[in-house]
């Protein structure tokens, strides 16, 4: 038997052993959503949506439960922001600080800050394009070049943001999921005249009559590589629209990716509360505020 030939039976000996031992052992635990969140204990709000995925509020789950199964894990979260200019130095700061102490507590969480101008600590990605141009086609274009190039091999899970909230109380793994996305605190509560695009040679229209939720366009989350697909959608749906002479905006283009692509997990508003607005009965514990949107 000639060298080339015992070096492939050796190879496939090795991985027959690799096959029968995989098969051997025994399955990892899977987590069930019903042993983490029980919709019923909120009759007061949509808690489950039509395609079965969780809508998460303050008292549909159960925080213990979840903490046992992902502390196991070895999980990485990452967090990307963009912060450049004025935005920068009017709201990192109090993002960062309010991030540390309510965003994943207890886990591994890698902070990926996308500026113009490099000067920040923690791990600072640089951006291409015009800081006074499209802020959403900026933020989603360098997002996913670094997701490509790196993001995808350093974090289990990603969320982008925008960088003008605070951090009230904790953001935790309850929000994991492969595609995640935010209700709308003011559109949620406002169930008439949602700002979809309707025109119907835009890429982002959804016709009258149909859409599910009116997203908040400034969270997205889910596995690195079902944000880069979004991000891709997004982007196909600007160059559609531009070849067209039209101009949709970002969050219209996000609805309407979220409406053809269903995401799996759904933030209430209590993840993204809006600063000038009165939260209502339905909501229990805001989990982030946002603040001023003069710059978004």
């Amino acid at each position: 038997m000639n060298l080339k030939r015992k070096t492939l039976v050796l190879v496939s000996c090795v991985f027959s052993f690799l096959l029968l031992e995989h098969r051997l052992r025994p399955p990892a635990e899977e987590l069930r959503l019903s042993d983490w969140f029980h919709p019923g204990k909120r009759p007061d709000v949509v808690a489950i949506t039509d395609w079965l995925a969780p809508v998460i509020w303050e008292g549909t789950f159960n925080r213990q439960v979840l903490g046992r199964y992902y502390g196991r894990q070895n999980l990485t979260i990452g967090l990307a922001v963009l912060a450049t200019g004025r935005t920068a130095d009017q709201y990192l700061e109090v993002f960062m600080r309010s991030a540390n102490k309510h965003f994943m507590s207890g886990y591994r969480v890698v902070f990926y800050i996308m500026v113009d101008d490099p000067l920040r600590t923690f791990k600072v990605l640089p951006i291409k394009g015009d800081r006074w141009g499209d802020f959403h086609l900026t933020r989603m274009s360098s997002l996913a070049e670094h997701i490509l190039g790196h993001i995808e091999d350093e974090v289990d899970f990603l969320f982008s943001m925008t960088v003008n909230r605070v951090f009230q109380n904790d953001f935790g793994v309850e929000t994991l999921g492969a595609s995640v996305a935010q209700l709308h605190a003011w559109w949620y509560f406002k169930n008439k005249d949602i700002p979809y695009e309707r025109r119907p040679k835009s890429a982002a229209c959804i016709p009258f009559g149909q859409g599910d939720f009116y997203y908040d366009g400034s969270v997205i989350g889910g596995r690195p590589l079902e944000v880069l697909t979004l991000i891709e959608g997004y982007l196909q749906g600007v160059a559609q629209d531009h070849k067209n002479g039209l101009n949709s905006t970002y969050e219209r283009h996000l609805n309407k990716y979220f409406f053809t692509h269903k995401p799996t997990k759904l933030l209430s508003p209590e993840y993204s509360w809006t600063a000038a607005l009165r939260p209502p009965a339905q909501v229990w514990l805001v989990k982030a505020t946002r603040l001023s949107r003069r710059y978004f």
